[in-house]
């Protein structure tokens, strides 16, 4: 397990989450859905490097996390619709220049965000790391 580079994509995720609702409340709700994307990426590469994996793509984070986390069964089918489900959103809201967020299409997807990394939360303490790792650095950058 590369338990530091785990935690630091942990923190990652609760950052891009943190813009995200910045940026909703703003009423960048386009942006706030990209950021949201970013989120859940970054909890899932946090879970990868559970098992040292490693990632070059976003499609590979995707297809890894498939294979290594949901087939094994470590973690539940649904995770990987969310993840497919946001990386779509996420491409909408960053190259469509006629794609419009609602105020409650982008609570909705702030809540998937939220809920997706909940569920990896529980996975990374599951698997050994500590709140003590997953908080190291919070505020630092």
């Amino acid at each position: 397990m590369n338990r530091e580079m785990a935690a630091a994509e942990w923190r990652r995720a609760v950052k891009s989450l943190g813009a995200a609702e910045v940026l909703m409340h703003s009423g960048y709700r386009e942006d706030a859905v990209s950021r949201c994307y970013y989120a859940v990426l970054h909890a899932a590469k946090s879970a990868l490097f559970v098992h040292d994996i490693d990632t070059a793509s976003h499609a590979a984070v995707r297809r890894m996390f498939g294979l290594h986390l949901v087939r094994s069964g470590e973690i539940e089918q649904q995770w990987a619709g969310a993840l497919a489900q946001t990386m779509d959103e996420r491409l909408m809201a960053d190259y469509s220049a006629h794609t419009c967020f609602s105020d409650k299409e982008t609570r909705s997807e702030r809540e998937r965000a939220k809920a997706f990394i909940e569920r990896i939360l529980q996975y990374l303490l599951a698997k050994g790391l500590t709140d003590q790792e997953l908080e190291r650095g919070r505020g630092n950058g």
